[in-house]
């Protein structure tokens, strides 16, 4: 079996298209692993990303620092450190900063994370 690793300090930030800075911690066309990923994404204070949506993509968001106000589908609350959503495919979301320090939540991605599966949606 071929170990496939990551380092977090090696891996450059890059704006997504929903507008959150990511790091992709682990992803198939990156490191060779198969069906899912894995990436951090950070929301900085007085940010939201833009509303979307994956057509196929299942997304399981868990927050591991910072505060905000999560719209998934029709609903809206509050999240915080520890907190962890499910976003089946097709469901329209968007993550809003309302504290005063960065956002950071790990955004695990079954497939894995594609911009060609990420459909920005009107406010």
């Amino acid at each position: 079996m071929k170990v496939i690793q990551s380092q977090y300090r090696t891996i450059a930030p890059y704006a997504t298209k929903d507008g959150s800075q990511i790091r992709e911690m682990m992803h198939p066309n990156v490191h060779g692993n198969q069906r899912q990923s894995l990436a951090e994404a950070t929301v900085f204070p007085g940010e939201r990303t833009l509303l979307h949506h994956h057509a196929i993509t299942e997304e399981l968001y868990h927050v591991t620092q910072g505060c905000g106000v999560m719209r998934l589908g029709d609903s809206t609350f509050s999240v915080g450190p520890g907190d962890t959503i499910a976003i089946p495919p097709g469901a329209p979301h968007n993550i809003h900063n309302t504290g005063s320090e960065p956002m950071k939540i790990l955004c695990a991605c079954s497939p894995a994370y594609s911009h060609n599966d990420t459909i920005l949606l009107g406010e």
